[in-house]
């Protein structure tokens, strides 16, 4: 078994399947982590041929906790092996901060890209993903601007997005910026790519890097069979962003038919219902990367075998099929996310609804907080 990679540009290549790591934020879960268990597990990934993760500067911790593997790295593998590991992070300025958005300037696009190389202990940026989560604030294309002026000035390798739509990226790509990839949710619950962005983007030469992939963790063998738990009401805040999707595409019923499809076709191929799902998205058109989130290395070994599985065409009619009934989400990439201001409904909730031998059960926890320099996150409640 071989690691699939893509050669994004002639002086840049990724793996086909980085680590994603919001689920190792603080603003993600009530889950604490160690920086031992922490490095461990992301070694075991640059070890296993995964050495490419993905991060967002308000992921509460995560941009720290990557710059402190890459030092425990080269101290345990050399520097020419720590060098070779890429991160992926995002710039998000003033995130649901409307009046700060609007003073947004350079100098803030320096400062915070001058705290992600101090965080990821980087002398480089290897792709910074810009993000504008708001679109009547005009300043889009001049951050992407100045992103362009700090590559030039050797802060960053390349430029990428995160969850434009096809106005928005074709003004990029018009003033003059070589954005090489575009992060945005892309999976069989969410086709949304599908109305622009993936005719946009393959004239353009930009990559798209997948994320929801798995819907955090709702495709798999553990939902197969469990009842609607009613609501966004989960373990953490992936799981209550992709219910909401699944409920976009056609509801829980729907989901549940495309659960059985997949598993028929794993069951065929001897590998996990997640397995079938990753290798369906990786043969789209224009995707270089899914993004499969991961608290730890646990579901490492399941993840690799999508390398080893190939998909004939009856498997693709048959998940098609299921497709075909989806009624949504519908519209241009995030729209529907944007226009409801789903971020800003996300949060660590205090009663949630999880899966336990087999069965759906409600549980309670104290609320997740954080103060003081830890609390940028914005899925948690801040003090």
């Amino acid at each position: 078994m071989t690691v699939e990679r893509i050669q994004v540009r002639p002086d840049f290549d990724l793996c086909r399947m980085p680590k994603g790591n919001w689920q190792i934020a603080d603003d993600h879960s009530d889950r604490k982590f160690s920086e031992q268990a922490i490095n461990n597990d992301l070694a075991m990934y640059v070890h296993a041929g995964i050495d490419t993760f993905v991060c967002g500067d308000i992921y509460a911790g995560v941009e720290e906790r990557l710059g402190k593997f890459r030092k425990f790295y080269r101290q345990l593998r050399g520097a020419d092996a720590a060098n070779k590991i890429k991160v992926l992070t995002t710039y998000v300025p003033y995130f649901l901060d409307e009046d700060a958005l609007r003073k947004h300037s350079k100098s803030d696009v320096e400062k915070t890209i001058n705290r992600s190389l101090s965080r990821l202990r980087q002398e480089r940026l290897d792709l910074v993903q810009m993000h504008w989560w708001n679109y009547d604030i005009p300043g889009a294309v001049d951050m992407a601007i100045w992103l362009k002026e700090l590559q030039q000035e050797g802060k960053i390798h390349h430029i990428g997005a995160t969850n434009f739509d096809v106005p928005h990226m074709r003004q990029f790509f018009e003033a003059g910026v070589d954005v090489v990839a575009h992060t945005l949710q892309y999976s069989l619950l969410d086709s949304r790519p599908l109305n622009g962005m993936v005719d946009l983007c393959r004239k353009n030469d930009c990559y798209l890097l997948c994320y929801g992939v798995l819907g955090g963790g709702l495709i798999s063998e553990k939902w197969l069979g469990i009842p609607d738990p009613g609501g966004p009401y989960l373990e953490n805040v992936s799981l209550d962003k992709y219910y909401r999707i699944i409920q976009d595409m056609g509801g829980w019923g729907l989901f549940q038919e495309l659960l059985q499809v997949l598993q028929r076709i794993a069951k065929k191929h001897q590998v996990s219902i997640a397995n079938i799902a990753c290798r369906y998205m990786l043969d789209q058109d224009q995707v270089g990367t899914i993004n499969i989130g991961a608290r730890d290395a646990n579901h490492l070994k399941d993840n690799l075998r999508v390398f080893s599985i190939q998909l004939d065409d009856e498997d693709v009619a048959n998940i098609k099929q299921v497709l075909a009934k989806k009624t949504g989400p519908l519209g241009d990439v995030y729209g529907v996310d944007r226009e409801e201001n789903r971020d800003a409904l996300e949060e660590v909730k205090t009663e949630y609804f999880d899966v336990e031998n087999g069965q759906l059960v409600k549980k309670t926890r104290a609320p997740v907080i954080l103060t003081g320099d830890a609390a940028y996150g914005h899925h948690i409640h801040q003090k």
